[in-house]
């Protein structure tokens, strides 16, 4: 079968919850859903998508692109700092040591545009960060920004902060904060060294970091399209003095679509045809290719059925 039929069959056995009692106790976040037994968390990656922190449709392997995206990466950063992988008994699962996390998402950006472009044309700091005046749409900054974003409650919205605050809070302490910023540093301009290797712009990205022990380890995921924005490099130039937005590999064009039809995260969700959740599978397929240099092989579903399958082994006894 081919790819395209391939995602027409899976729109109507998409993952879009699962409910493993025997995993132990669940969480449940906007696109994975956590099992927590003792020292040890399975992530299942669904394949929903959210937007302005809402979940707003699924995608046909979604769930499945995004998981391999951050193993691939977990992989190749491993020499930076140690990270919570364990295992991968599903494409659309991964077993990871259970982490503490810390109370903040490490936002790094190398281009003004998203949410802080919007902050810029407001006239507003970018989490207590004043950027020069002057600057367009999708323009490179002058250097790399660290701009850190509060952890939100299920259903709120994860809220922009300035470093003074956040310390100033006690949400972490400053010699750990200095720790983060310089890993989190590291691992953005390897992403970005990665991306210029397949004509691509890591321009920014968010990473969640916990403690084991007391030392720090990278969570959560890594440089995918749900954490990381990506242009295409031999385009963006030419696009961006042309006053074009760059070719977009991230969802960043969901989220436009979505402001388009005058969504912001509150009220009724658009309407998202069968059609449009095809072509964003497509554009997440196409995505994989480009950020790890390999053809994506999906695995079609039932994926319930698979993932209960392959976790099993991990079921906890009665």
């Amino acid at each position: 079968m081919d790819l395209e039929k391939l995602i027409q069959a899976e729109i109507s056995q998409v993952l879009s919850s699962t409910d493993f009692k025997w995993l132990g106790e669940k969480y449940e976040g906007k696109v994975r859903d956590s099992y927590i037994q003792g020292d040890t968390r399975i992530l299942v990656t669904t394949d929903r998508l959210s937007c302005f922190d809402v979940v707003v449709t699924t995608v046909p392997f979604k769930g499945q692109v995004l998981n391999k995206i951050a193993v691939n990466w977990f992989e190749k950063t491993r020499d930076i700092v140690p990270n919570h992988l364990l295992d991968v008994p599903d494409p659309n699962v991964m077993v990871v040591k259970n982490v503490e996390i810390l109370p903040v998402e490490v936002i790094i950006r190398s281009y003004l545009t998203g949410s802080a472009w919007r902050d810029y044309q407001a006239g507003k700091t970018i989490s207590g960060i004043k950027l020069p005046e002057g600057l367009r749409n999708s323009e490179k900054l002058p250097e790399l920004i660290v701009t850190p974003s509060t952890k939100a409650e299920k259903g709120e919205h994860d809220m922009p902060i300035s470093e003074e605050d956040l310390l100033a809070k006690g949400l972490v302490e400053r010699k750990l904060w200095q720790e983060i910023k310089a890993v989190a540093l590291e691992l953005f301009k390897k992403g970005q060294n990665e991306a210029q290797k397949n004509g691509l712009i890591l321009v920014d990205t968010k990473y969640e970091f916990g403690l084991i022990d007391g030392k720090l380890v990278l969570a959560d995921e890594i440089h995918t399209l749900d954490s990381s924005r990506y242009w295409v490099a031999a385009s963006y130039r030419e696009r961006f003095e042309a006053g074009e937005a760059p070719e977009m590999l991230d969802k960043e064009p969901i989220r436009q679509w979505l402001l388009s039809k005058g969504y912001k995260g509150e009220g009724e969700i658009p309407e998202i045809t069968d059609q449009y959740r095809m072509e964003i599978a497509r554009h997440y397929i196409d995505s994989y290719r480009l950020i790890t240099g390999e053809e994506f092989k999906p695995v079609p579903g039932p994926a319930l059925e698979r993932i209960e399958r392959a976790l099993k082994p991990y079921a906890v006894a009665a």
